[in-house]
């Protein structure tokens, strides 16, 4: 069963790849005749043109964070891994890559800017406030979340936290090397790889990595904060896109981990549910919430923030576009597969959560080639930090961004960045009833995530009717779906959290912010948006 999905995933995706892909490229006219963004606005810290593969790993490791584990491992446990697997194949193809794909050529097509600025453009100027309003707060919230996350999965691991911490060093080396010193990108890549990978088997046996690098969560989260402001006001070839692409192969690895369980690990199947109900308990119907909790998975928010924040700043050619807009979501969708394996592998969600099923069943498929399980759950675990740490810096910088776009370009990156890691700070150490901010919060992020994805799909599918002057139903489609299911998980939040008035007062908010750019979008779509010239 397990190799069924996963080869049925892997045709299905290559399929679509070299079909519904190229049908919008050629929609887009994707050129390489034309000079991106990095090569007319190259600056040295922001713009700055990289080797394809290079940026596959930067955007891949940056969209990934836990979304396309947690999720999917929770919807499979929540209604069945049969419908978590068909929303996960179908999303990733019809939604999630025509989202991607469409804000990394979108943001391209206007400098190298956010899709903000395409709804400034195409929708109008309080279009463009109220996206990068709603956005801002979004990027602000994960970054407080991830950095709980990352500070806590360093703190449970020291051999996790000791090769997190070496990616860096051996990112701003990875840097200097291809940057500065001209090292070809394949002789620095066969060097700081192995290493990369070989120091969860090396920490694994020191017992001084082990005593080294145990500390307490607190710690692990005021050294993340430092890096975090770092990595968003550094130039980013000399530490967010190296760091990211050497993150990227261990990444990789725990793909071709997983691959191998998948297809040769008929011995770990369970007698796990293809399908348990329409409803879950409490509000979790199987819609809208199998659309929300997978997210990740088969299409998220987020990624359109990654795609035209700083992946669209790096892109050395239109036609990559293709690559690693739509290919990135493909393999993330595979990443999702496996992860639906793993939990199939545990019978259910392990004690520990998600991230200790998924960190167990890779531990499982790496013993299939010989590999001691503690340390393939090391490698899962490390993999799994490694998708939480790209998406937080990324989301960090992200954040500095929309700021400064909000502003004008008024705030320079250092300040910019200061507001958001200290908004970020605040959710996480403001209590209120004993508990976080964030975490009261948190329950809104999936659906304000996924309405981002609904209100990108919008922006960008009025550029292409209005701007390109091409057919925009494959966008459209997309959109009425998800409006309709974050709006639908929306209501059912405020409805059962009438006694929260934080979160049910977000969520009032984002609905009303939602609603109204809804409405200047219609606006243009009828014809009596504003008349940029093309």
């Amino acid at each position: 069963m397990l190799a069924m999905l996963f080869l049925f995933a892997v045709v299905f995706f290559v399929g679509a790849y070299f079909t519904y892909g190229n049908f919008q490229a050629r929609l887009y006219g994707l050129s390489n005749d034309n000079k991106p963004p990095s090569e007319i606005y190259f600056d040295g810290v922001d713009f700055v043109p990289a080797h394809p593969s290079v940026l596959l790993g930067h955007h891949f490791a940056s969209i990934a964070g836990a979304g396309p584990i947690v999720g999917p491992i929770t919807a499979a446990a929540l209604f069945g891994w049969l419908p978590t697997y068909i929303w996960c194949l179908l999303g990733s193809v019809f939604f999630g890559g025509v989202h991607d794909m469409g804000a990394l050529v979108a943001s391209m097509r206007h400098k190298g800017l956010s899709i903000g600025e395409v709804v400034d453009k195409w929708i109008g100027r309080k279009g463009k406030m109220l996206f990068l309003t709603f956005t801002w707060l979004t990027l602000v919230l994960i970054v407080a979340v991830f950095l709980e996350l990352s500070a806590a999965t360093f703190a449970a691991d020291p051999v996790v936290a000791f090769s997190g911490t070496l990616y860096i060093f051996l990112a701003i080396a990875f840097g200097v090397m291809v940057y500065k010193k001209g090292v070809p990108l394949i002789v620095s890549t066969l060097i700081m790889v192995p290493i990369v990978i070989g120091a969860v088997f090396y920490g694994s046996s020191a017992e001084w990595v082990q005593t080294s690098f145990k500390f307490d969560v607190n710690t692990w989260r005021l050294v993340l904060t430092v890096y975090i402001f770092l990595a968003s006001v550094l130039p980013v070839w000399l530490l967010l896109q190296p760091r990211d692409y050497l993150a990227s192969f261990m990444l990789y690895f725990s793909v071709l981990l997983g691959a191998i369980g998948m297809i040769f690990g008929s011995k770990f199947t369970t007698d796990f549910p293809a399908f348990t109900s329409f409803h879950a308990g409490g509000t979790n119907y199987l819609w809208p919430m199998l659309f929300v909790i997978v997210a990740c998975g088969a299409i998220s928010g987020f990624h359109s923030l990654v795609g035209s924040g700083t992946t669209s700043k790096q892109l050395k050619s239109e036609k990559d576009t293709q690559l690693i807009g739509y290919g990135s979501m493909l393999i993330e969708g595979l990443v999702a597969v496996i992860a639906i394996g793993t939990v199939m592998v545990a019978g259910g969600i392990m004690k520990g959560g998600p991230t200790v099923t998924y960190g167990h069943g890779i531990g499982q498929f790496a013993s299939l080639i010989g590999i001691d399980p503690k340390v393939g759950t090391s490698l899962g675990l490390l993999a799994l930090n490694c998708f939480l740490l790209t998406s937080l810096d990324t989301a960090t910088r992200l954040a500095r961004y929309q700021l400064q776009e909000f502003t004008n370009m008024k705030l320079n990156r250092y300040v910019a960045t200061a507001i958001g890691v200290v908004g970020a700070l605040f959710l996480l150490y403001y209590k209120t009833g004993g508990k976080s901010a964030w975490a009261l919060i948190w329950p809104v992020f999936g659906a304000s995530n996924q309405l981002v994805a609904a209100l990108a799909l919008l922006a960008v599918a009025v550029w292409i009717k209005n701007g390109l002057k091409k057919d925009n139903k494959f966008m459209m489609y997309p959109f009425y779906f998800m409006i309709a299911t974050t709006f639908a998980a929306l209501f059912f939040l405020i409805k059962t959290n009438l006694d929260n008035f934080l979160l049910s007062g977000i969520s009032v908010l984002l609905l009303i912010l939602a609603v109204m750019l809804v409405l200047e979008a219609k606006k243009a779509l009828s014809g009596n948006g504003p008349k940029p010239e093309v």
